[in-house]
């Protein structure tokens, strides 16, 4: 099969389309001839080496995708060849062949297109956490999203509005910024302004009542833009590591820091047709939007990177072995 695939640590340069063992299938896995695969930030730190890469090279990213299986393991008994199925969290999905265990399998309904679940169901998994499960949002909550052009960001907006709170957005440009606005964010702003100010402006000097911080070199003034008693729910750190939070500022306002991370919550078959059956109904019932994306050819991989790397893009990358 092809795969695209690096062998040392570096820029998107590294990475090479080339010919490589199939992969082999265990008794209760299938093999899935991929259709579409996510691009995400997490596949640029592993690249750069900045995340934990088991093996050794040639290595190959990706951990989301969707495609159709070709051969099932003798243990498997729910799924048969010619099945539409996705995941979230299965490596290696940068090829034209994937095996997936069966118990991380997402089955795909037949109006959700491959493109579609590839572009939503690892950001759209994790906003439904992060809105479920680190801070509930209820009705009249006030919600800050950083990155809200991104994927996830865009999700969080949509799920935000949709369980009934005021969102507010922060983007790099004010073309991210339209994005965002078009997901449903009340008010969006820049983080080359006084954000922290308009934030307070916006919310009669109180804050916010969580925010979605997934910048990580912003921990400190997403904090100044919590209300006391407000939520910080730390998921991601694209921009930098966070500074050390004092605890006894924690104690003094009565914030709170979270944590958040989808692994910890997609721990089994169940969780896993659970949290994407509610997320396809919301796609499938217009209440969640999911744009078109940006799409290359898996041999082209070395542009998708960088136009992600750049930070430019808006919404999902997709790679099409």
């Amino acid at each position: 099969m092809k795969a695209l695939i690096f062998e040392e640590f570096g820029g998107p340069e590294v990475l090479q389309y080339k010919e490589v063992s199939d992969p082999i299938m265990k008794e209760n896995e299938l093999l899935i001839r991929m259709k579409a695969i996510g691009l995400n930030f997490a596949d640029i730190y592993r690249r750069k080496g900045n995340y934990h890469l088991a093996g050794q090279p040639p290595y190959i990213l990706g951990y989301e995708g969707a495609g159709v299986v070709e051969q099932v393991g003798k243990d498997v008994t729910t799924l048969k060849v010619g099945d539409r199925i996705a995941f979230a969290d299965v490596p290696f999905a940068n090829a034209e062949l994937v095996t997936v265990p069966i118990d991380k399998v997402i089955p795909l309904p037949i109006d959700i297109s491959f493109e579609t679940a590839a572009s939503v169901l690892l950001q759209g998994l994790t906003a439904h956490y992060l809105t479920k499960d680190s801070y509930k949002i209820t009705a009249n909550d006030t919600i800050l999203v950083h990155a809200a052009a991104g994927g996830v960001g865009q999700n969080l907006i949509q799920i935000g509005k949709l369980l009934g709170a005021k969102v507010i957005g922060l983007t790099s440009s004010v073309e991210k910024s339209k994005a965002a606005s078009t997901a449903g964010a009340d008010f969006v702003f820049l983080y080359s302004e006084d954000w922290i100010e308009q934030i307070k402006d916006v919310t009669n000097g109180l804050g916010v009542d969580v925010v979605y911080e997934s910048i990580g070199s912003t921990l400190l003034e997403s904090f100044e833009a919590t209300k006391e008693g407000g939520t910080v729910v730390f998921y991601g750190m694209s921009g930098g590591n966070p500074a050390p939070i004092d605890p006894r500022m924690l104690m003094d306002t009565s914030k709170t820091l979270t944590g958040g991370d989808l692994w910890n919550v997609l721990t089994s078959f169940e969780e896993r047709k659970i949290r994407s059956t509610q997320l396809f109904e919301w796609i499938k019932d217009g209440k969640i939007k999911v744009n078109e994306p940006t799409t290359y050819s898996l041999q082209d991989g070395a542009q998708a990177h960088a136009l992600l790397e750049s930070r430019i893009s808006v919404g999902k990358i997709l790679l099409i072995p």
